[in-house]
């Protein structure tokens, strides 16, 4: 392990770390807000007055403003809104376990670890199957007691099923974001504490020695219990799958209060659903990815599964519900092309690389040229990944544009998706581009002359 001065840190180091911890949870309780009332409003986040006593000092009178906040702390004040929305949170992870263990499954083992042994860990691929479950047991298998009058006149209670009430998630949606990243944080704890059992495989990413950086990024590389995956899981089965239950709520709740559903707000529904089952069908191409090979489950990850996914990539869907720009059909029209032709690059660029990982000489890709690199790794040169070295992640945020776009063009609010996203992104290629120079070196050079664009071929 390096020590903390010589380790190549990253986010700007364990000062970055705290900032983002700090930061990101603030920033999904203002998103809820915002999304409210429509606009970037700052007056009414922090109240005027407190139920501190004035002789407080400072830090104490800012503490109590922030615990009146019904924007930073919702329903602080209602312990048992809080509670039912904590228990609702953990029954809706212990459920998603439930179907991660007891439905059929196709073991597909990972990478190799990195630890040169040449292992690789199982995994139980059956994302998609829940996804159909969840939905069916969410639209027709919801159970409740109900009283009926028996044939004798008596009156019994029965246990029905039917649809589960989903305008309640509308109704505490920024509470149900607030438990959330609190049992985020512990999750996060637990999972750090964890790490320091003995014989366990680390990130080396999150190995500096330095507790709240590694507590940020992760320690240990694949923490599981048993068979279960607990970052696999994580990376697409509460968070994802709840994004679009969540979704589906606000519809309800426009449906329940216009009478109707606007075209805006089925189409974030089709275009995000489309997404979350693309990744859910395409489960097993996650096992490749950089948060699967070499990143720590940290808070990180951790909070950005299951917190920063659902409640702010939603964003849109509970803009709608109280500020939907009634788009006419052509407008619409044209936000479906966007779409479509975002889901046409993203798609076809990441099927064509898995495709070529499974099988180079499978028909529908020996065709492509490649750099053989010292390694024994081969690196596309021709096809979508001949355009540029990260086309995919092009078509991903078009995608995501196309779903702010929507929400029509008087509020900045529901952009911040397609803001924050190429700011990841941008990042992220930063991070893949400098791991590829040290686990290819001189082979990445010449790949990045043969394929020099980035994102858009012929621009960067």
């Amino acid at each position: 392990m390096k020590t903390s001065s010589n380790f190549d840190y990253e986010f700007g180091g364990p000062i970055g770390a705290i900032g983002t911890m700090i930061f990101l949870p603030l920033v999904t309780l203002l998103l809820t807000y915002w999304a409210s009332v429509g606009s970037l409003e700052f007056n009414h986040i922090l109240p005027a007055e407190t139920s501190c006593s004035p002789d407080a000092g400072f830090v104490s009178m800012y503490i109590s403003k922030l615990k009146d906040s019904s924007v930073l702390c919702p329903s602080c004040a209602e312990s048992p809104v809080l509670i039912s929305c904590a228990w609702v949170i953990i029954g809706w992870f212990l459920f998603q376990v439930l179907l991660e263990r007891i439905l059929p499954c196709e073991i597909v083992l990972g990478a190799p670890l990195p630890d040169g042994s040449g292992k690789r860990l199982p995994y139980r691929i059956n994302g998609h199957l829940a996804f159909w479950v969840t939905l069916l047991v969410l639209d027709i298998g919801w159970p409740k007691w109900t009283e009926i009058n028996d044939e004798s006149g008596n009156i019994k209670q029965i246990l029905v099923f039917g649809r589960a009430p989903m305008t309640w998630l509308y109704d505490n949606y920024s509470t149900l974001a607030f438990v959330t990243i609190i049992l985020t944080t512990m999750l996060s704890a637990y999972l750090y504490m964890k790490s320091f059992d003995k014989g366990l495989l680390l990130a080396v990413g999150g190995n500096s020695g330095n507790h709240v950086y590694d507590f940020f990024m992760g320690r240990e590389l694949n923490p599981r219990w048993g068979g279960f995956d607990w970052k696999e899981f994580c990376e697409l089965r509460p968070g994802l799958i709840g994004w679009m239950i969540l979704n589906v709520a606000m519809m309800s709740k426009q449906y329940e209060r216009l009478g109707y559903v606007t075209g805006s707000m089925i189409l974030i529904n089709i275009f995000q659903g489309l997404y979350v089952w693309d990744a859910l069908y395409q489960e097993r191409a996650i096992l490749t990815t950089m948060d699967i090979t070499t990143d720590g489950f940290g808070f990180m990850l951790v909070f950005g599964d299951l917190a920063w996914v659902p409640f702010t990539y939603s964003l849109q869907s509970r803009y709608l519900v109280d500020h939907d720009p009634h788009l006419q059909w052509p407008v619409l029209a044209c936000i479906i092309g966007v779409n479509c032709f975002g889901y046409l690059v993203f798609r076809g660029a990441n099927g064509q690389k898995d495709a070529f990982r499974r099988n180079p000489n499978a028909a529908e890709v020996s065709h492509l040229t490649y750099l053989q690199t010292k390694r024994g790794t081969k690196l596309l040169t021709s096809g979508w990944w001949g355009m540029a070295r990260k086309i995919n992640y092009t078509g991903d945020w078009i995608m995501g544009l196309s779903w702010c776009m929507v929400c029509g063009f008087e509020s900045i609010v529901p952009y911040y998706y397609a803001i924050y996203f190429a700011i990841l992104l941008i990042h992220r290629s930063i991070r893949d581009d400098h791991m590829c120079k040290e686990k290819y070196g001189d082979d990445w050079d010449k790949y990045k002359s043969i394929v020099p664009y980035r994102f858009i071929p012929g621009v960067i």
